[in-house]
């Protein structure tokens, strides 16, 4: 199919510096959670982009020295030869597609706790980040730095820009932002010195100038040099011969960059939940850049629409579409466009599950895209998959997000598929759970998964279908799929923290009965123990009909786990937008239809609450009636043909969406193997060269 003309625009070429990227589709560095101790798995990952047509292909950040500590945080390093070679991996395998390699050179400032290393941290004027989030405390306050130390990160920053050119990076960043040790510089609230790196902006952006002059001594001609900049606080500062300091950064740096990366201050405003935030709202902070530099200009704005894209350049908002979670989700984003397959696009749906990954220290996974950061370790592909040597017949009994991926991943193989569901739409859980506040955008799991099936003649979809164990067994598929989806009880918390006991009244709720369309009466309290975006989203959902609600978690802050994916401040804000009252810590253990009884988790102190209503949202169970009944005539299901049955996504395990899809995937690439569970490979680091060379040494 050809590409629609008015798409032309993304697939120009764009100079940086001395490089020339070959079309506007930039991956901008971003955290995978694979650092230099899983190079093969950071090679495939960014490599599978390259192939989808991303023209710039970036790490995420890359620490220049020991002073620069992540740990237990994952973060790469370029601090000697064996991350050279490492990082080669990387770079060789994005330019086997045509692509360019960029590399994210970082130092965390007071911003790393730098629990490895036990260095102290360095800052402008020792003020330390006293960040909420645990994974970022830390009791080692930083030290503030003398012309000395200014001098080494100077030094540590030219001698990973050369390590980069060695490793064959073609553009090399100086990072500004999110609050590091450049962007540290920038901000009066970090910065209060009074020399030459302190006081006016003029001053503050000296230390920025002069890693961006070291990195282009030490690159040359052979790497364009890129500055990622935090812009958010700045934009909304006065400045004196400028509009705002932001301004003023962009025309005092604009002459020592080849390109400008421009992003938001904290990641709750950078990479926003589609709960809270819709594509393209960086605008309003960075519109200006393109009008203060003549160098070409990156930003974010979780872009999924090709004409949204093309809008930004025709703007000049932009000149590079810059993607992070988008290409996560589809690494083939820009060749679907340059295919004129754009309906093919398997859109991000900012969940942010992705981010969450970095929080838990683990490879990247990805809600839309089962095969993230499984490129290499389980060896799969996000367009391609092994077809079958022998098509079978495979019957998936339930159409939610895990039944969905399994059916369409079995058919992608050659095999003739069957998927039946109960209900009358599929979807599953997303069928209510689209319709709650904010979460419109998540039924791109289920609509990209529809689109594509329809397309298949070997898939036949039946709802309104309940299947038990004898229309099964007529049916005799040779491979049976169960995705029954799991079911919200009525449990409540103990003191233990777990789940304990079962709290019967009529007025008592779960999620279900919401689903369903059963409402309560208010005042409603809302008893929070998930702790991720479901309770926090009910509760929005009742206030928005109408209903008094409240809401009580054993947990120190609503929808607690949301601090993963950055959501925690909007959920709170939106709560009170609502005017919910937020009660933490206390348990709900008793409730008679007029009082709810709630106990401090860790003091046993009571307060007696006036409700009519409870609705819980704490614990789920897999759906078993169907499972148990096809268990239990397993010997008459395989006396019928049935070679092979397999439990998937929330009635095996109940999870987050991204479980249940990564399950249905799993099952199906993996259908009539018999050899049990299968491994996946387990990376491992580069140790070419032992240790106890010096780490100065630079490489050219």
């Amino acid at each position: 199919m050809a590409r629609d003309s008015r798409y032309d625009v993304l697939f120009q070429p764009v100079r940086i510096g001395p490089v020339t990227a070959p079309n506007r589709f930039y991956q901008v560095p971003h955290a995978s959670g694979m650092t230099n101790a899983l190079p093969r798995v950071r090679a495939a990952f960014r490599e599978t982009k390259a192939e989808g047509g991303w023209g710039v292909i970036c790490t995420g950040a890359c620490s220049i020295d020991q002073t620069s500590d992540d740990a237990p945080l994952p973060f790469a390093t370029l601090w000697d030869k064996n991350d050279i070679q490492a990082h080669a991996l990387m770079t060789d395998a994005v330019h086997r597609h045509g692509a360019m390699a960029g590399v994210e050179l970082w130092h965390g400032g007071a911003s790393v706790m730098n629990r490895a290393s036990r260095l102290p941290p360095l800052s402008p004027s020792g003020v330390p980040w006293m960040a909420t989030h645990v994974g970022f405390m830390g009791n080692l306050r930083p030290k503030s730095m003398d012309r000395s130390d200014i001098r080494d990160v100077l030094r540590w920053q030219a001698e990973g820009a050369r390590k980069a050119r060695t490793a064959g990076f073609d553009i090399v960043y100086v990072y500004a932002g999110m609050g590091y040790l450049g962007y540290e510089f920038l901000l009066p609230e970090y910065n209060h010195r009074s020399d030459e790196y302190g006081g006016g902006i003029e001053n503050r952006v000296r230390f920025v100038r002069e890693m961006l002059e070291v990195t282009r001594d030490a690159v040359g001609m052979d790497c364009g040099v890129a500055l990622r900049v935090s812009l958010e606080e700045l934009r909304g500062r006065p400045g004196e011969h400028h509009e705002s300091e932001a301004h003023a950064l962009v025309a005092l740096l604009s002459d020592h960059a080849d390109l400008f990366d421009v992003k938001m201050d904290s990641s709750p405003t950078d990479c926003s939940a589609s709960r809270f935030t819709g594509e393209g709202s960086h605008e309003p902070v960075i519109d200006f850049v393109k009008r203060m530099t003549d160098k070409p200009v990156v930003g974010v704005g979780r872009f999924t629409s090709p004409d949204t894209m093309v809008s930004q350049i025709r703007r000049g908002v932009l000149d590079f579409i810059g993607g992070a979670r988008p290409s996560i989700a589809d690494p083939f984003l820009p060749a679907k466009i340059r295919e004129g397959r754009v309906e093919e696009i398997r859109e991000c749906i900012g969940c942010n599950i992705c981010i969450s990954s970095w929080h838990d220290g683990v490879p990247v996974r990805c809600t839309q895209n089962p095969t993230a950061g499984e490129e290499w370790r389980r060896g799969w592909h996000p367009e391609r998959v092994t077809i079958a040597h022998r098509p079978e017949k495979v019957l998936v009994v339930g159409g939610g997000p895990a039944g969905l991926e399994c059916a369409l991943t079995a058919a992608r193989q050659g095999h003739e598929v069957t998927i039946a569901d109960r209900n009358a739409a599929w979807g599953g859980r997303l069928t209510f759970e689209k319709t709650l506040p904010g979460l419109s955008a998540w039924n791109r799991v289920v609509d990209y998964r529809l689109g594509r099936l329809a397309e298949m003649a070997n898939v036949s979809m039946y709802l309104e279908s309940e299947l038990g164990v004898d229309e099964i067994a007529d049916l005799a598929p040779d491979h049976l799929i169960l995705a029954p989806g799991a079911r919200w009880t009525r449990m409540l918390y103990s003191s233990m923290e777990i789940p304990v006991g079962t709290l019967e009244h009529p007025a008592v709720f779960t999620p279900d009965d919401i689903a369903a369309g059963r409402l309560p009466e208010g005042p409603t309290l809302v008893f929070d123990f998930d702790n991720y975006y479901y309770g926090g989203v009910l509760t929005e959902h009742l206030a928005a009909s109408g209903i008094e609600v409240s809401y009580v978690t054993p947990a120190g802050q609503a929808s607690a786990w949301t601090i993963m994916t950055n959501e925690l401040p909007l959920v709170h804000r939106a709560l009170a937008r609502r005017n919910v009252s937020v009660t933490t810590l206390q348990m709900l253990t008793a409730f008679d239809g007029t009082t709810a009884t709630l106990t401090h988790l860790f003091t046993g102190e009571t307060t007696a609450v006036s409700c009519r209503s409870v609705l819980i949202v704490g614990l789920r169970l897999p759906r078993r009636t169907l499972v148990d009944a096809v268990e239990a005539r397993r010997a008459d299901l395989e006396a019928a043909g049935i070679r092979s049955i397999v439990t998937i996504g929330d009635g095996l395990a109940p999870g987050a969406i991204a479980h249940a899809v990564h399950s249905g995937h799993k099952a199906a690439r993996e259908l009539g193997q018999s050899e049990g569970r299968r491994h996946y490979l387990r990376d491992m680091p580069i140790t070419d060269c032992e240790p106890g060379f010096d780490r100065a040494e630079a490489a050219e």
